[in-house]
């Protein structure tokens, strides 16, 4: 998150009344270092992935044995 505060903005970049700057993103254009989309991202973490599995799975556990006592 941006520690800029409305007494930080350079010259030309001070912001409305509604706390935007002039300059809309586009034209702008301080967001490019954002758009390399050749990094590669991190490995997979498969312990968090199997517990988020666990979880679905014993969520659908719950759900079929509360279908099951409420349409007996």
């Amino acid at each position: 998150m941006s520690e800029t505060t409305h007494a930080d903005h350079p010259p030309g970049h001070e912001p409305d009344d509604a706390g935007h700057g002039h300059a809309g993103h586009d034209e702008r254009g301080d967001h490019d270092e954002h758009r390399d989309h050749a990094e590669k991202l991190g490995p997979i973490d498969w312990r968090a992935w199997g517990a988020g599995l666990l979880g679905v799975g014993a969520g659908v556990v719950v759900a079929a044995c509360l279908f099951l006592s409420t349409s007996l």
